[in-house]
Protein backbone atom coordinates (compact mmCIF):
# COMPACT_ATOMS: atom_id res chain seq x y z
CA UNK A 1 0.00 0.00 0.00
CA UNK A 2 1.52 3.30 -1.09
CA UNK A 3 2.10 6.20 1.61
CA UNK A 4 -1.07 8.12 -0.37
CA UNK A 5 -3.61 5.25 -0.11
CA UNK A 6 -2.67 4.78 3.30
CA UNK A 7 -3.31 8.18 4.23
CA UNK A 8 -6.79 7.94 2.70
CA UNK A 9 -7.48 5.28 5.01
CA UNK A 10 -6.34 7.18 8.16
CA UNK A 11 -8.34 9.97 6.47
CA UNK A 12 -11.36 7.74 7.04
CA UNK A 13 -10.82 6.40 9.93
CA UNK A 14 -10.28 9.80 11.68
CA UNK A 15 -13.70 11.00 10.11
CA UNK A 16 -15.49 8.07 11.46
CA UNK A 17 -14.00 8.36 14.68
CA UNK A 18 -14.89 12.69 14.96
CA UNK A 19 -18.41 11.66 13.76
CA UNK A 20 -21.66 12.06 16.15
CA UNK A 21 -22.89 8.67 15.88
CA UNK A 22 -19.13 7.48 16.85
CA UNK A 23 -19.28 10.30 20.00
CA UNK A 24 -22.19 8.56 21.17
CA UNK A 25 -21.27 5.24 20.50
CA UNK A 26 -18.40 5.99 22.96
CA UNK A 27 -20.67 7.82 25.38
CA UNK A 28 -22.98 4.86 25.23
CA UNK A 29 -20.14 2.63 26.06
CA UNK A 30 -18.82 4.32 28.38
CA UNK A 31 -21.72 5.05 30.13
CA UNK A 32 -21.90 0.99 31.04
CA UNK A 33 -18.81 0.44 31.41
CA UNK A 34 -17.74 2.52 34.03
CA UNK A 35 -20.47 2.52 36.14
CA UNK A 36 -19.52 -1.07 36.45
CA UNK A 37 -16.54 -0.98 36.79
CA UNK A 38 -16.37 1.46 39.53
CA UNK A 39 -18.71 -0.91 41.28
CA UNK A 40 -16.96 -4.24 40.94
CA UNK A 41 -13.58 -2.32 42.42
CA UNK A 42 -15.49 -1.34 45.37
CA UNK A 43 -17.19 -4.56 46.07
CA UNK A 44 -13.53 -6.77 45.40
CA UNK A 45 -11.97 -3.70 47.55
CA UNK A 46 -14.29 -4.39 50.26
CA UNK A 47 -13.57 -7.65 50.10
CA UNK A 48 -9.83 -6.93 50.31
CA UNK A 49 -9.90 -4.24 53.23
CA UNK A 50 -12.32 -6.34 55.65
CA UNK A 51 -10.21 -9.72 55.56
CA UNK A 52 -7.38 -7.14 56.20
CA UNK A 53 -8.78 -5.24 59.27
CA UNK A 54 -12.12 -6.96 59.87
CA UNK A 55 -11.36 -10.42 60.38
CA UNK A 56 -13.49 -11.53 63.06
CA UNK A 57 -16.44 -10.20 61.48
CA UNK A 58 -15.18 -11.85 58.24
CA UNK A 59 -14.44 -15.44 60.44
CA UNK A 60 -18.71 -14.73 61.50
CA UNK A 61 -20.17 -18.15 60.99
CA UNK A 62 -23.25 -17.88 59.50
CA UNK A 63 -24.15 -21.79 58.36
CA UNK A 64 -22.12 -24.93 59.97
CA UNK A 65 -18.16 -23.65 58.94
CA UNK A 66 -19.70 -21.48 56.21
CA UNK A 67 -18.28 -18.17 57.50
CA UNK A 68 -18.80 -14.72 55.93
CA UNK A 69 -15.69 -14.69 54.56
CA UNK A 70 -16.28 -17.51 52.19
CA UNK A 71 -19.81 -16.39 50.73
CA UNK A 72 -17.99 -13.06 50.08
CA UNK A 73 -15.29 -14.24 48.51
CA UNK A 74 -18.11 -17.10 46.15
CA UNK A 75 -19.98 -13.70 45.53
CA UNK A 76 -16.88 -12.15 44.05
CA UNK A 77 -17.01 -15.31 41.25
CA UNK A 78 -21.07 -14.47 41.09
CA UNK A 79 -20.28 -11.05 40.95
CA UNK A 80 -17.85 -11.73 37.63
CA UNK A 81 -20.36 -13.79 35.89
CA UNK A 82 -22.91 -11.77 36.44
CA UNK A 83 -21.20 -8.13 35.08
CA UNK A 84 -20.42 -10.51 31.98
CA UNK A 85 -23.38 -11.98 31.39
CA UNK A 86 -24.83 -8.52 31.58
CA UNK A 87 -22.37 -6.86 29.60
CA UNK A 88 -23.04 -9.83 26.76
CA UNK A 89 -26.87 -8.65 26.91
CA UNK A 90 -26.15 -5.15 26.86
CA UNK A 91 -23.34 -5.13 24.05
CA UNK A 92 -25.86 -7.62 21.74
CA UNK A 93 -29.12 -5.09 22.41
CA UNK A 94 -27.49 -1.34 22.46
CA UNK A 95 -23.76 -1.50 21.37
CA UNK A 96 -22.97 -4.22 19.02
CA UNK A 97 -25.79 -2.73 16.22
CA UNK A 98 -24.36 0.92 16.42
CA UNK A 99 -21.24 -0.24 15.79
CA UNK A 100 -22.41 -2.83 13.23
CA UNK A 101 -23.77 0.36 11.40
CA UNK A 102 -20.70 3.01 11.74
CA UNK A 103 -18.67 -0.48 10.28
CA UNK A 104 -21.42 -0.86 7.20
CA UNK A 105 -20.81 3.01 6.44
CA UNK A 106 -17.37 2.50 6.33
CA UNK A 107 -17.94 -0.49 3.88
CA UNK A 108 -19.91 1.13 1.50
CA UNK A 109 -17.89 4.45 1.54
CA UNK A 110 -14.75 1.97 0.48
CA UNK A 111 -17.23 0.18 -2.45
CA UNK A 112 -17.90 3.57 -3.65
CA UNK A 113 -14.51 4.34 -4.36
Amino acid sequence: MSDDAATKVDDRFIAVQQSPEFAELRKKFRGFVFPITAFFLAWYFLFVLLSIYAPGFMGTKVLGNINIGLLMGLGQFVTTFAITFMYARWANREFDPRADAIGARLAQEDSNR
